[in-house]
């Protein structure tokens, strides 16, 4: 049985040799295309930017801790009146890496691999915001019971 590759839609690989001791200050966005694909991964209706201002640090002998902000503008149709709506939001990122190898599953680690050699930013950014966008979302200052008054 093969499993199917996945391709982020949002992909900015990084080597993680790279990294210089003091670390790396990275600063990216997502372009058009990677927007509306990424609304598509998300099930939301439209993604109107989504940038990311990074550190990079190396990080326990051969890892990188990630660490920063990422930025997006997303259109989502609300739960309540099913109308779409706009957002500005800004999310934390902290993520910790490590070589394959030095990943322990016997300790609590929340380290993901790194892959050769490689961590991909993007994608990073992309999760990120999947994981912090609301899955029932509301205009501001809506409830549920409001629409039924009208």
């Amino acid at each position: 049985m093969s499993a199917k590759s996945f391709t982020p839609e949002f992909s900015r690989p990084l080597l993680v040799d790279r990294v210089p001791r003091k670390g790396s200050h990275e600063h990216f966005q997502a372009d058009p295309a990677e927007c509306e694909k990424l609304a598509k991964r998300f099930s939301i209706h439209a993604l109107r930017k989504l940038s990311a201002r990074l550190l990079l640090v190396p990080w326990r002998g051969g890892g990188i801790k990630v660490t920063g902000t990422v930025e997006a503008e997303v259109e989502q149709m609300s739960v309540v009146s099913l109308e779409v709506f706009t957002t500005q939001n800004k999310f934390e990122v902290e993520r910790y890496f490590l070589p394959a190898n030095k990943i322990d599953d016997n300790i609590e680690d929340d380290a993901d691999p790194i892959t050769n050699g490689e961590i991909d930013l993007g994608e990073i950014v992309a999760e990120t915001l999947s994981l912090e966008l609301d899955p029932y979302p509301r205009r501001p200052g809506e409830s549920f019971g409001e629409e039924a008054n009208n």
